[in-house]
């Protein structure tokens, strides 16, 4: 982890967590502990983290809060607008990290993140990022405005290395989302066989390979206590000892559990 950033190094996720049941957990995940709360305009959320976050009573400055721009929202003016409506409905006076989610637009890129960077300057973010960018996009990313993270599918059955390099090279973190492969790795054999060896959960195998990597940021989606409670543990777990590290990093590393049709060409 670089020293540009207190981002907490396990957050919580919040995607399709919505309805009666996002304020409730996101308000559990901070009693249990969590400093860091992930959202984004295309979740449909940001009403009910808030509320979950105003509910935890927790000194503001205490929490890191993310949030991503909407893809019809890279224009200038619908960045400035649609940032100030996160902050309404997050009832937040700014957030600590604003994402692009997808890079949709090319063409629009330096504008959006110049856009971005004047709320910086305002204060309504503390710092600015990307999400979704392959390893060239972060490049040119970076030659408008400083990027704190790029946030992207990663997990044992993934190789991001590109990526990994390339935030590595702009001294900035990546953000590691479906860190889980949705829900694949928890009944992957090696995954189990090595969580049963050390009594540990296969969640907090396939959390703490990640969280042993320099640079990388996790964030689990949860919403039950038992789960929250579980992922947050992986934190405290010493580092996997080297023969499952080996054994984790010798699997198939090709399988990308997220790819809508917007998606960029991958590295």
């Amino acid at each position: 982890m670089t020293a540009m950033t207190t981002m907490p190094r396990l957050g919580m996720g919040t995607w399709e967590l919505t309805g009666d049941r996002a304020a409730p957990a996101v308000e559990t995940a901070i009693g249990l502990g969590y400093r860091h709360i992930d959202t984004a305009q295309m979740y449909g959320n940001e009403t009910e983290v808030g509320r979950g976050i105003a509910a935890s009573g927790i000194d503001r400055d205490e929490l890191w809060v993310t949030t991503k721009l909407a893809n019809g929202n890279h224009a200038p003016d619908d960045v400035v607008s649609s940032t100030e409506g996160s902050l309404r409905d997050l009832a937040l006076d700014h957030v600590d990290l604003l994402l692009i989610h997808w890079p949709v637009e090319p063409d629009r890129l330096e504008a959006t993140l110049e856009a971005m960077a004047g709320l910086r300057d305002r204060g309504l973010t503390r710092h600015v990022g990307v999400s979704n960018f392959t390893a060239d996009q972060v490049k040119r990313a970076q030659s408008v405005t400083d990027i704190l993270t790029d946030q992207v599918e990663y997990h044992a059955l993934l190789d991001q290395r590109p990526v990994l390099e390339a935030v590595r090279a702009i001294e900035g973190v990546l953000t590691a989302y479906s860190p889980l492969a949705r829900g694949e790795l928890l009944s992957h054999p090696v995954i189990v066989n090595i969580a049963g060896a050390r009594s540990a959960s296969p969640a907090q195998i396939a959390l703490r390979w990640l969280l042993d990597q320099d640079d990388v940021v996790v964030i689990p989606k949860g919403s039950s206590e038992d789960h929250l409670r579980d992922n947050l543990a992986a934190l405290d777990m010493p580092p996997l000892e080297p023969e499952d590290t080996a054994a984790i990093d010798a699997l198939p590393k090709s399988e990308r559990v997220i790819d809508p049709p917007f998606a960029p060409d991958w590295d």
